[in-house]
């Protein structure tokens, strides 16, 4: 099966992310698309697995299979976590809303040392570029000030918003240069230690409910098995309890 088409015939969940989804687009912002997909269970009885992510088929648009996506969600996995709270859903089937459903499950206080080593080289990143070039990449500066904004809060509240609601303007005027860079610095450093601060007070669990997420990918795994396709005489050898012609 083409990789393509298991997005574009398979997919559960579907999102938009980015500027987009962070309340910080402007007039000339991409529209960047995240989803999951469900390959289909008899794809992984054989030697070829499918695809654990697929690019495309649209510009700007990336997807994980399902079971890739909980691996790294229950790693607190800063791209993943963000992609199943996007305030900008659009589109869940029946799995994809039980994916959303388990959006808590996922969250531990493992966000603390993922969110934070994240950004940690992003901002050597930008460091570097104050060194070789004069200034930072900008954009890239605002968006590691809202992430780490995010981690923050999250660690406070044990609740993930994306949309940076009225902190959009101080953060674009980071975007556009007009903050020096070291008061940008020591913005930085302020929500860094704030975090570190709320981890240990923080209201979320120590460690994500891998047995609750597990429990729903064999579900998902097993419904699809018995909706394989009729003629395929290797799933109705397994699935239906028959037995194979041997050689």
């Amino acid at each position: 099966m083409h990789p393509e088409t298991l997005v574009r015939d398979h997919t559960v969940y579907a999102c938009v992310m980015g500027s987009r989804a962070f309340g910080l687009a402007t007039d000339g912002s991409d529209t960047d698309r995240r989803g999951v997909f469900l390959a289909p269970t008899p794809l992984f009885w054989r030697f070829d697995k499918p695809p654990t992510h697929v690019e495309g088929p649209a510009e700007e648009q990336f997807s994980w299979e399902l079971e890739r996506f909980c691996q790294l969600a229950l790693r607190a996995n800063p791209t993943v976590l963000e992609c199943l709270h996007s305030p900008l859903v659009e589109y869940a089937d029946a799995t994809g809303r039980e994916l959303i459903a388990l959006r808590e499950a996922f969250l531990s206080r493992r966000v603390h040392e993922t969110f934070a080593r994240y950004a940690h080289g992003q901002r050597r990143k930008l460091e570097a570029d104050v060194r070789n070039h004069g200034s930072p990449r900008w954009k890239h500066a605002m968006h590691l000030l809202r992430l780490l904004t995010s981690a923050r809060d999250l660690l406070r509240t044990g609740t993930l918003t994306l949309d940076v609601g009225d902190r959009r303007e101080p953060l674009l005027a980071v975007k556009r240069g007009e903050v020096p860079w070291p008061d940008v610095e020591s913005w930085m450093t302020r929500l860094a230690a704030e975090a570190e601060r709320a981890v240990h007070r923080s209201p979320l669990p120590a460690e994500p409910d891998r047995r609750r997420v597990e429990d729903f990918l064999v579900r998902v795994r097993r419904a699809s098995a018995l909706q394989a396709d009729a003629d395929d005489e290797v799933v109705q050898g397994v699935v239906g309890g028959g037995r194979l012609r041997q050689a």
